[in-house]
């Protein structure tokens, strides 16, 4: 059901630079000089990491315990992890995983959720994709939509593992890139229980077909003929190269370009070691985007709910809109008036936590 809540073509791949890219990603497909990678023992079981300094762009709060750990995927990759637990909660819990948005770090709107829905009662999991943020893996900031999906996958793992976590009881929550990799996770992994996908994109859409489907077969194809041509200079090289710095504003940007600088160029949400806030990702990154439709089983996650969230004034609102047209109930469709795209990344009094939480305690119960 639907609610309403209460509380342009693309360039060719020659051309490209800061603007070209962000509109075949949408979100900043964003050169990450080396952060240190974490590394951890090859064991299954998730590894507490020492704490540090508080390093989020949202305040702390005294109503959780923080804790940061590492955890590996199916491939190896290790992930870096902020877990969040409910003062004085007592187990077994239902947990959520959080990721996102596509190019974001766990400091930012990940981190904001899985603090707050911990407010709300859960264990929750912000991480950082492979690759990227505090994760390990080489090259730096690159993606796969195989590889990210999984990524989600390994954040059930790590969750389950936990003594205070109920197995039965674990869902997802992805927030705009991550939207779609949260519902391609939940179509193929029936471990998760129930999923949100907040101010969703489908990344392999957008990359492959450009803004509202407007890329023509002549651009995708000459697209495709010059990441070809960009592999064989990184093969010669040795090395990735990677787009100019995303999110800077040089004059007569789009409303949506303007708003992502709002957010991850300014202290409201930068981070410096998100891609999007100034760094970048490789050139050859929207390859594998542009062969695999993430969505093609989202039918598949029912009989398990599913939650789309997005705001009246999202230039990506259609994400959202055909992903439920295309879902199998149970599902709902959330629209957040006069809310935008960026609204929904860490503006608490739009984000609809109260909402979310409904969701998860309705479609995650405790046994009786």
């Amino acid at each position: 059901m639907t609610q309403t809540n209460g509380d342009t073509g693309l360039p060719t791949v020659a051309e490209i630079d800061r603007r070209s890219l962000l509109k075949m990603t949408g979100n900043g497909i964003a050169a990450f000089s080396l952060a240190a990678a974490v590394t951890g023992p090859a064991t299954a079981q998730p590894q507490v990491e020492r704490q540090g300094k508080w390093d989020k762009t949202f305040p702390q709060s005294d109503k959780v315990q923080h804790q940061k750990l590492t955890f590996k995927t199916r491939y190896g990759i290790t992930l870096a992890g902020d877990l969040y637990r409910p003062q004085n909660a007592r187990g077994p819990l239902a947990a959520l995983a959080i990721g996102g948005p596509f190019g974001a770090v766990k400091e930012q709107s990940s981190g904001l959720y899985a603090q707050t829905m911990a407010e709300h009662g859960f264990v929750t999991l912000a991480f950082d994709p492979s690759y990227t943020g505090e994760s390990s893996g080489l090259p730096r900031n690159v993606a796969s939509p195989d590889i990210n999906v999984e990524d989600f996958s390994a954040a059930v793992d790590c969750l389950g593992l936990l003594p205070e976590v109920d197995r039965e009881r674990i869902g997802i929550i992805g927030i705009c890139g991550w939207g779609g990799m949260a519902l391609s996770a939940a179509a193929v992994d029936k471990r998760i229980k129930a999923v949100v996908a907040s101010t969703m994109y489908d990344m392999t859409r957008v990359m492959s077909k450009g803004y509202n489907d407007s890329m023509t077969l002549e651009q995708r194809t000459r697209a495709l003929e010059q990441l070809g041509q960009q592999r064989w200079k990184d093969a010669e090289a040795g090395q990735p190269a990677y787009q100019p710095p995303y999110n800077e504003l040089h004059g007569g940007e789009a409303p949506f370009l303007v708003e992502y600088h709002d957010y991850y160029r300014t202290p409201r949400g930068f981070h410096p070691r998100a891609v999007n806030s100034g760094n970048a990702w490789t050139i050859t990154t929207p390859l594998p985007f542009m062969n695999l439709p993430i969505l093609a089983h989202i039918k598949e996650i029912s009989p398990r709910p599913i939650l789309l969230v997005h705001g009246e004034k999202a230039h990506s609102r259609y994400f959202s809109e055909t992903a439920y047209a295309a879902a199998a109930e149970p599902k709902e469709l959330l629209i957040i008036p006069g809310a935008v795209h960026t609204d929904l990344y860490d503006r608490t009094d739009v984000i609809p936590f109260n909402t979310l939480t409904t969701f998860f305690q309705k479609n995650l119960p405790a046994a009786a």
